[in-house]
């Protein structure tokens, strides 16, 4: 895997490092000792999927609390996305920064997500689909969140045409140190 830093604080934009050949390519999604060469959190504690029908989809921007707290590696296996993170940790110097990214089926990168990151993405075609490996297991009563369009961040999405589902839109503006609950 090739590693590339973003502008936020411990969050990598992976590229597959490619072996290819007459019959496709062969490359590595998955591995621990390629993420510990970069100091990177590798324990996979589950993998989930999320399908969205429609184009314009926008979830999040969501993240679990401690003690229960998530690195995520992100992968759009079907369709395109915009994908974002929101840097939550008061002691980081890219605290309340976010960065957005453009996953698809077709470029196969992946987006490492540290703990203390919000996440949520918009679909930019219907029928998309993501893949998460998380560090720890989904636990609904340290599930948290801050608002898709929240001041306190100005996050800049690509389609003003947008679904987004009451959870998501009725978080509490952000202030530090006040955690919005939720459910992902």
């Amino acid at each position: 895997m090739i590693f590339k830093s973003t502008r936020l604080e411990g969050a990598f934009i992976m590229e597959l490092e490619k072996f290819e050949d007459e019959r496709g390519f062969f490359a590595h999604g998955w591995s621990p000792k390629e993420l510990g060469e970069h100091g990177l959190e590798t324990p996979l504690a589950e993998s989930a999927i999320s399908f969205n029908k429609k184009r314009g989809t926008l979830r999040g921007m969501h993240y679990q609390a401690a003690p229960h707290e998530q690195v995520k590696i992100v992968r759009c296996t079907m369709g395109s996305l915009y994908d974002v993170i929101v840097d939550l940790r008061p002691s980081s110097a890219t605290f309340k920064q976010w960065a957005g990214f453009e996953l698809s089926a077709r470029n196969r990168l992946m987006l490492y997500v540290p703990k203390g990151l919000a996440h949520g993405f918009q679909t930019l075609a219907d029928e998309t689909e993501i893949l998460y490996h998380m560090s720890h297991v989904y636990t609904p009563e340290s599930t948290r969140g801050v608002r898709w369009n929240d001041p306190a961040f100005g996050i800049t999405w690509p389609d003003a045409e947008q679904t987004i589902i009451a959870r998501d839109r009725d978080y509490a503006d952000f202030a530090a140190g006040e955690m919005n609950e939720g459910a992902p």
